[in-house]
């Protein structure tokens, strides 16, 4: 199998969205949202903005100076404006979003593609796809029932030597496998400490939350440094 990067990989989920999407005439592009829109979810407004077959219409993130930030880069991208969301409830309630592109805190992911599911809009979301198993049961019950299509980012798997390590496995190759461990070790400088404080400006917080459980805002536990 031919090996395909992971920029390759985003620009044809778009591709794929809009052999499945029926757009007449002029609009004959998926309308894309940009859910998170930072490091990662700049990438994918630059990526979504260059392929002839999409193009973004939102974006929406918790932070409006992460907004604010981003809106030029579209603009410059696509010469088009797009609308503003702080909120993903508002932005999914949007009808002119085909499709929504989710580049959040891994604990928005499964919420955030089951309710775009439920508001009839195709996702891609970023890995990792879930916090567990259950989570991700529930993201592809939502998929086939409300017959979206749904990508998560695993690009790696379409390596050929992965494929084909995949394909071994489930041939048997190994013997039943009843327990699989994952590392990664990556240098990175410390974060140092930080106290609890009350959220930036322009941040809804409560929002950013989500799911996830209830804590002071730190600026260590908010954007990047949530890792």
């Amino acid at each position: 199998m031919k090996q395909i990067d992971r920029r390759t990989f985003i620009l044809s989920t778009a591709c794929a969205a809009a052999s499945r999407l029926s757009i007449a005439g002029a609009n004959d592009r998926v309308a894309v949202a940009v859910v998170g829109v930072r490091g990662r979810g700049r990438e994918h407004i630059e990526l979504f903005a260059k392929n002839p077959a999409s193009c973004v219409v939102a974006i929406c993130d918790v932070d409006s100076a992460e907004n604010e930030k981003a809106l030029p880069v579209v603009e410059k991208a696509q010469g088009m404006r797009p609308k503003v969301y702080q909120d993903l409830r508002k932005l999914l309630e949007d009808k002119d979003v085909d499709a929504v592109s989710i580049a959040t805190c891994n604990h928005w992911h499964a919420l955030a593609t089951i309710w775009a599911c439920q508001a009839g809009k195709d996702v891609y979301v970023e890995k990792p796809a879930s916090h567990n198993i259950w989570e991700g049961r529930r993201m592809v019950e939502a998929a086939r029932r409300y017959d979206r299509i749904v990508q998560a980012g695993m690009q790696s798997r379409s390596i050929a030597h992965k494929r084909r390590a995949i394909e071994l496995i489930q041939q048997g190759a190994i013997g039943k496998v009843y327990m699989a461990k994952g590392l990664c070790y990556k240098r990175r400088r410390s974060i140092g400490r930080a106290a609890d404080g009350p959220a930036p400006a322009g941040v809804d917080y409560d929002l950013w939350r989500g799911p996830a459980p209830m804590q002071p805002f730190n600026s260590n536990r908010f954007h990047y440094k949530w890792h």
